[in-house]
């Protein structure tokens, strides 16, 4: 019984000391610092500065550039908010060329989105492409910059580019070319996709083989509805009427018959607008993220 009411006696002072301190901060909180300084602002003075210790100190700067960040985040109406974070991240990756953390991680929050972050799109890019000068055997800093360019600023092509280098590294995953085709057709270049998914055809992974070929289903499929919707809009340039489906255009003799995809599911057509589109009952869907799929 001792014992206990011994804890409890030191419980309940904790408690109440956590609530005096609770009400000091609130009655006389931190001073803000009325500015904020990089004391060094070139990697190469830190390293003579910090005399051989540079892994450490390039440590000191990522945890800085984290607290900056962190802080900055939560004070919505400060000026020239996530100033220093680029600095900060460039001096840690100077003095450590070697930091994947900070290469890798800074780039994370430099394009971040506002108001949570600051949206830095270009800086976080020229990050990701000096670890990969640095280390060019890093394909992981590629396929970031392919997915910065295709979350952040929606430019399909230049990610699938992207992706292309990384997958192109030796050591890098197999599977990141398959998202490469896949972003390029989203972007609208189902030619250059096909090379990519032909030679993923070809994998000895029986895994990324069958996607491969359902991916070139895929696109065979949207190529046939583009040829579909030409011959309805053709149909109805000579005819003067929409085709009510697709037997109107058998009986025209410009269909041989009712058009199927890969899996023998028909294609739909939309006498209203003469809109094709793949079969509700194909394996081929769903299709990916940001491809048609009327």
């Amino acid at each position: 019984m001792r014992r206990a009411l011994t804890v409890i006696a030191a419980l309940a002072g904790i408690a109440a000391a956590a609530v005096v301190l609770r009400a000091r901060e609130q009655a006389t909180p931190l001073p803000e610092p009325v500015e904020r300084l990089m004391y060094l602002t070139a990697g190469q003075t830190a390293g003579r500065v910090f005399l051989g210790f540079d892994a450490v100190a390039a440590d000191i700067y990522w945890i800085r550039a984290i607290q900056h960040y962190g802080r900055d985040r939560r004070m919505l109406d400060r000026a020239n908010r996530f100033e220093l974070l680029a600095p900060l991240l460039d001096l840690a990756t100077t003095l450590d060329p070697l930091f994947i953390a900070a290469y890798r991680g800074g780039a994370l929050l430099l394009a971040s989105e506002p108001p949570g972050g600051p949206g830095r799109h270009d800086e976080a890019i020229a990050l990701l492409e000096k670890g990969l000068r640095t280390s060019p055997e890093r394909w992981q800093y590629a396929l970031d910059i392919g997915f910065i360019h295709y979350w952040h600023r929606g430019e399909r092509l230049r990610a699938a580019d992207w992706f292309e280098r990384a997958a192109a590294i030796p050591g890098a995953p197999v599977w990141i070319a398959q998202v490469a085709a896949v972003t390029r057709v989203e972007g609208g270049d189902r030619s250059g996709a096909r090379p990519l998914l032909e030679a993923l055809a070809e994998s000895d992974d029986s895994a990324v083989r069958e996607s491969a070929v359902r991916s070139l289903a895929q696109v065979d499929a949207l190529d046939a509805v583009d040829d579909l919707e030409r011959i309805v809009a053709q149909y109805k340039a000579e005819v003067q009427t929409a085709p009510a489906s697709w037997a109107d255009l058998v009986a025209s003799g410009d269909l041989p018959g009712i058009p199927v995809d890969a899996t023998g599911v028909p294609f739909t057509l939309d006498a209203e607008t003469g809109q094709v589109a793949i079969g509700a009952g194909s394996t081929l869907l769903p299709l990916p993220a940001g491809l048609r799929n009327e």
